[in-house]
């Protein structure tokens, strides 16, 4: 039986526009509190740190996060460290990947990317710290029972390693020397954007009490989502701004396997099955529900 929370009427009832300013407010306010003042020493550091994290990002993961929590019957408060964690998570990954040895760039949001600004060591630097913030941000949540004290930096922990972003940014990195095919892009796309996904969604459903079968509801709908807003993505960058031709899929994007007609509709098909996941959850799912509709539909 679906969700009340996720039924098509109360979707159309549900303002998704105004939950994301509010969400991303409560987000920005906590990433401003947790992170240190720009002048403390060392100033270098931090200005990069805050840099960073303020560069306007859209702060989905952090609202998967706090949308789990209210799925689980939580107040978004519940969640905030959670939120915060991995917003600082995800920059770090951003900071390392824009890297001279990583993609080398030097644009992301249409500024100039963290080594650019503040040379390699800095951007470096700043990017080891914020990872070190978020373990420490998450290990301050409070973990309701059944599940352990030390759960939320587990998940965190799990997304961050060698399991997760890095093996996803090592294979990414392999790829001009090795042959593609979908399984090949699927697991990076898994590791390097779909654990970010699953351990949002996890810990805020996890800080706000989700059963454990909601908790595999949610571990289901974040995967298939990020899988999804991965591939969208891909079709997005090939997109052109202007009327230049578009470019040629280069990296790890689907589009080297997959026409973009198959692309869209494996898309598709991720975020039907994902919505179809929140069908185990009792509570509201209607954010999770609009938000996996926004992210495959957004256009930018």
């Amino acid at each position: 039986m679906p969700s009340p929370g996720g039924s098509p009427s109360l979707l159309r009832m549900f303002d998704l526009q105004a939950y994301l300013r509010d969400r991303r407010r409560r987000v920005d306010a906590a990433l401003a509190a947790e992170l240190p003042p720009e002048h403390a020493s060392p100033a270098p550091l931090h200005r990069a740190m805050r840099y960073a994290v303020f560069s306007g990002g859209k702060r989905l993961r952090p609202v998967l996060c706090l949308a789990a929590a209210d799925a689980a019957g939580a107040e978004p408060d519940t969640a905030r460290l959670p939120a915060v964690a991995i917003e600082l998570l995800h920059t770090y990954t951003l900071i390392h990947d824009d890297l001279p040895g990583m993609d080398d760039d030097a644009l992301r949001r249409g500024k100039a990317t963290c080594h650019v600004v503040f040379g390699e060591a800095n951007a470096v630097l700043a990017g080891d710290a914020l990872q070190a913030l978020a373990f420490g941000v998450a290990a301050r949540a409070r973990v309701p029972r059944p599940y352990p004290p030390n759960a939320l930096v587990r998940e965190l922990a799990r997304a961050a390693g060698s399991r997760g972003v890095v093996a996803g940014q090592v294979e990414d990195l392999a790829f001009p020397d090795a042959p593609v095919d979908v399984r090949r892009i699927r697991r990076v796309h898994l590791r390097k954007t779909a654990s970010l996904f699953r351990a949002a969604v996890r810990m805020g459903a996890i800080a706000g009490g989700a059963r454990p079968a909601e908790l595999r509801a949610l571990t289901s709908y974040a995967v298939r989502v990020g899988l999804a807003f991965q591939i969208a993505d891909d079709l997005l960058d090939a997109v052109p701004d202007g009327p230049e031709p578009p470019a040629p899929a280069d990296g790890t994007s689907c589009l080297l396997v997959w026409s973009p007609e198959t692309a869209q509709r494996e898309a598709r098909r991720l975020t039907r099955s994902a919505v179809a996941a929140l069908a185990a959850v009792r509570v509201n799912t209607a954010p999770l529900a609009a938000l996996a509709t926004f992210l495959l539909d957004r256009r930018e």
